[in-house]
């Protein structure tokens, strides 16, 4: 008793640094377009910023001792919550340079392609306009479902309302969610910053609207929490 604990590893994430133990979302990045490429490029920066906010809100970075001089755990921060937020960013981190290098390829391809074909189909026969990576815009599946919005709240004055169904919430989807954990942690993350909030709402003859959002969370706004609103998972 009273002696320090054995925590030679307490500065470390909770898995060791290298490459990723889990696979990039949506399957092999290789097969996606690069639109879809360029999406996850996006969604993978606002998850390693509102991650970066994170620590922030605790006052440290990556490097920062989580011990005392005399080998204890520090007691005014949260420990594990630090730690799973370096490790996280430890795989993001990976997982953006795998993407990064997919991209680059992505982009050669792309290019070659379009000299392949200038040098075998004649200009009058390609379409005006044509582009050679043009794909509609996919909807995402529906994650969570907003139950309620408190009036005055930063959730209202976005113009969420209830019944609206969420199909993305910054770089938050169906996907990654992890039972909402990730709209907290991105919330946090993202404190008086604007969220593209995008959500299906049920409108007249049983239609739906798709609408796109911004949120800012943010406080002293005169209730709870950062958004004023609850949300469920579907």
């Amino acid at each position: 008793m009273g002696l320090p604990l054995r925590m030679n590893n307490i500065h470390a994430p909770t898995v060791p640094a290298g490459p990723s133990s889990r696979p990039l979302t949506n399957g092999d990045a290789k097969h996606l377009s690069f639109s879809e490429l360029q999406a996850k490029k996006d969604n993978l920066e606002a998850e390693l910023k509102a991650l970066s906010g994170v620590l922030d809100s605790h006052g440290v970075n990556m490097d920062t001792p989580l011990t005392t001089a005399d080998g204890f755990p520090r007691a005014d921060i949260d420990v594990a919550q630090i730690r799973t937020t370096r490790s996280r960013i430890i795989h993001l981190k990976n997982d953006y340079k795998d993407l990064m290098d997919t991209i680059e390829k992505h982009i050669h391809q792309h290019f070659a392609s379009i000299q392949d074909t200038e040098d075998t189909t004649p200009a009058s026969t390609r379409p005006a306009g044509m582009l050679g990576d043009f794909i509609p815009e996919i909807l995402e599946e529906p994650f969570a479902k907003v139950n309620s919005v408190v009036a005055g709240s930063p959730a209202e004055s976005a113009g969420l309302k209830p019944g609206d169904e969420i199909r993305s919430f910054g770089y938050v989807n169906k996907t990654n969610h992890d039972e909402l954990k990730r709209v907290a942690e991105c919330v946090q993350g993202n404190e008086g910053q604007r969220i593209l909030v995008k959500i299906s709402r049920r409108a007249e003859s049983s239609r739906r609207q798709e609408l796109q959002l911004n949120l800012t969370p943010r406080r002293n706004w005169g209730g709870r929490g950062l958004l004023g609103c609850h949300i469920l998972p579907l």
